[in-house]
């Protein structure tokens, strides 16, 4: 099946930014969209508008780091549309600050949110894909998956695990799954900077005002993946403004 017109396509982290953006740029190419997020009035929102506008859309509230949440998302496209094309998996979390902050807990919700979430959704959509015959994953990473800078060294840890199961992935892959990875560089979303430390989140607005990028360009990024015809995997895509390093 060539183009993104007609394929059921699961996304996470669907409520804003890069999420939202790519619901709204598939949707529009005619796309039925299956869209999971942790808060339900703003997904309900995306959803609603997705649908007003003539596209096709249900939406899932899910927590990532929770198996059956996932699961639960893939067996609504299933149940609902009757198959899973694409996965997604865009959740993330950017609360980033020094190590001698000690802030352990945000260390763990980008491992539980980047790694085990990733994970989690390779194991609710590969017995799928498998059985139907073909399906796709993409994953979304970070240009800190490249290039690691203070203070993001817990986040550019998870984004390179990122990189690196998804290059595992595809070598598994065989003749029917293909596998993408989609690495921003800095994009204008609500995202950047929330829940970091004081400092750090200062640094990243700042950098983010200037120089940002819309998540409409990874929108599309993501949906040149999806777009080409079965047998031709993009394996790799990043994406950054021009002036960053």
């Amino acid at each position: 099946m060539s183009g993104i017109k007609s394929k059921v396509i699961a996304l996470t982290g669907a409520s804003s930014g890069i999420g939202e953006a790519t619901a709204t740029y598939l949707a529009q190419r005619g796309a039925s969209l299956v869209l999971g997020a942790r808060r339900k009035d703003r997904l309900d929102t995306v959803v609603e508008r997705i649908t007003a506008q003539g596209g096709s859309a249900i939406g899932i509230v899910v927590d990532v780091t929770r198996r059956e949440d996932v699961k639960r998302l893939t067996d609504a496209a299933v149940n609902h549309f009757g198959r899973l094309d694409v996965l997604v998996s865009n959740a993330g979390t950017m609360a980033v600050s020094p190590f001698d902050e000690l802030r352990q807990d945000d260390w763990d919700a980008m491992v539980a949110t980047h790694i085990t979430g990733l994970l989690n959704g390779i194991g609710a959509a590969l017995p799928i894909f498998r059985q139907q015959r073909p399906g796709q994953f993409v994953n979304v990473a970070s240009t800190a998956a490249y290039v690691v800078k203070s203070p993001q060294g817990v986040y550019a840890a998870t984004k390179t695990a990122v990189k690196v199961l998804t290059e595992g992935l595809r070598l598994e892959s065989g003749p029917d799954l293909r596998v993408t990875l989609v690495s921003p560089g800095i994009t204008d979303t609500d995202g950047v900077g929330k829940g970091a430390s004081a400092e750090a989140a200062a640094t990243m607005i700042q950098l983010r005002d200037e120089i940002a990028m819309p998540p409409s360009a990874i929108a599309s990024a993501i949906g040149y993946a999806i777009e080409q015809p079965d047998g031709i995997d993009v394996s790799e895509i990043v994406v950054r403004p021009t002036v960053q390093a």
